[in-house]
């Protein structure tokens, strides 16, 4: 049965975790879904991405049977293997949407627990409905958030957060994420909400767009000086050109910009 489904509208990729009678719980199956999917969001011509759960729930983090699996496997095997340049599988799941090169918008319904949490976290916005629950659950089976977490989260919110999440595993209010910037803002409709921005985001520049996502990318791990002057060769590549040009135009003529 599929466990990930793949559309798009209006340029847009809507990327829906279907294993709702699970609550979206992650398997093997759900594994190479998920970085199949975002394998082809990102070799495509979509101009922003919503990610989202089936059911009611986002995802609970990585179903009991896999979890028995993988504490009778030799943990180095499948750990420490870079599959995907810097990260392996499990990371992948969460890392391979920064490596979209369009903003992705998470909608957070239900629980975000464990690995799921950390495939939101992979993100680029995360829109969360008041009553959803979010958790690093990995420390109430005696191990440690493995898929990213630990780059993620320090770039939204501050040590402390870091350390209660991790070491008590205790799921936290959709209130208290906001507050410690653990998602951005809260919507009664989540889906609708993150759809609305994705609306938004799609009808800008689309270089202009990827430009803005790999400048913020790269001002999280460099220096200032790198920064200012990776912000200066983007923008050599925007100004003057095709997209930007359109844009000037619509505004001058009070229509919306059409890109090709």
């Amino acid at each position: 049965m599929s466990r990930v489904s793949v559309e798009y509208k209006d340029h847009i990729a809507h990327v829906t975790l279907t294993r709702g009678e699970k609550m979206n719980a992650l398997d093997d199956a759900m594994f190479n879904a998920i970085l199949s999917a975002g394998q082809e969001v990102a070799a495509s011509d979509a101009r922003a991405v919503v990610l989202s759960g089936q059911g009611g729930n986002f995802c609970a983090g990585l179903d009991m049977a896999s979890l028995a699996k993988y504490a009778n496997n030799n943990p180095s095997e499948w750990l420490m293997t870079r599959s995907h340049g810097d990260a392996n599988d499990l990371q992948e799941l969460a890392l391979t949407w920064r490596r979209v090169p369009v903003p992705v918008i998470c909608a957070i319904e239900g629980v975000a627990y464990g690995g799921g949490l950390q495939i939101a976290l992979g993100a680029d916005i995360r829109i969360a409905h008041p009553d959803s629950k979010l958790a690093l659950l990995e420390m109430k089976w005696g191990i440690i958030p493995d898929m990213g977490a630990m780059y993620m989260l320090p770039h939204l919110v501050s040590s402390d957060v870091i350390r209660l999440l991790t070491y008590t595993a205790r799921p936290v209010g959709a209130q208290q994420a906001a507050d410690w910037g653990l998602v951005t803002k809260l919507s009664d409709d989540p889906l609708t909400e993150a759809t609305a921005i994705a609306e938004d985001i799609a009808s800008k520049s689309p270089s202009g767009i990827r430009a803005a996502k790999r400048v913020i990318d790269f001002a999280e791990s460099h220096s200032r000086a790198e920064t200012l002057m990776e912000e200066s060769i983007e923008q050599v590549e925007l100004i003057g050109k095709p997209d930007q040009m359109e844009v000037i135009a619509a505004q001058m003529q009070g229509r919306k910009p059409v890109f090709k």
